[in-house]
C-alpha cells in the first residue's frame, strides 16, 4: 500500500511540475523552467538530470532497473521528465538535445507497454506525439 501511495504522489507531483514548466516556457522564462525541471529530477528520482542524459537509450531500462532498483513507476515518471525536457530544449533552440530526450522518453514508454501488457489510450497518445516530434526534428537535422 505504501508503494502505491508513493507512486500516486509521484504522479501528482509530475503533473504539477509539467504544468508549471510548460507555463514558464510559454511565458519565455526558460531559465526558471530549467531550474524547476532540474529540481523535479532530483525530487522525484533522486538524481540530477545530467545523470540520465549520460545513459545511452539502449541501456536506459536495464541500467535503471538493475543498478538502481527503479520500478516501472519511476520509469514512467522519467519518461514524462524526458518529454518535458525535450520541450524545454526545443524552446531553447537545442534540437539535438530535444531529439535525444524525445527518443529516450519513447524508449521508456515502449518498454513499459511491453512490461504492463495492457493498453493505455494515454500512453498511445503520448507515443504518437513523441514519434511526431522525433520525425520533425530528424527531418530538420537532415536539412542542416
Amino acid at each position: 500500500m505504501f508503494q502505491k501511495d508513493y507512486i500516486l504522489r509521484m504522479v501528482e507531483m509530475i503533473g504539477d511540475l509539467i504544468a508549471a514548466l510548460l507555463g514558464l516556457i510559454k511565458k519565455g522564462d526558460l531559465e526558471q523552467a530549467e531550474k524547476i525541471l532540474e529540481r523535479g529530477y532530483y525530487e522525484l528520482l533522486r538524481r540530477d538530470a545530467s545523470y540520465f542524459q549520460l545513459i545511452p537509450k539502449e541501456q536506459l531500462t536495464d541500467k535503471l532497473l538493475s543498478d538502481h532498483d527503479y520500478t516501472n513507476g519511476h520509469l514512467s515518471v522519467l519518461s514524462e521528465l524526458f518529454c518535458a525536457e525535450a520541450t524545454l530544449n526545443e524552446a531553447q533552440n537545442r534540437p539535438d538535445n530535444a531529439l535525444t530526450c524525445y527518443e529516450k522518453s519513447l524508449t521508456l514508454l515502449e518498454f513499459l507497454e511491453q512490461e504492463d501488457k495492457t493498453w493505455s489510450a494515454k500512453r498511445d497518445e503520448r507515443k504518437i506525439h513523441l514519434k511526431e516530434r522525433i520525425e520533425a526534428l530528424s527531418e530538420t537535422k537532415t536539412f542542416n
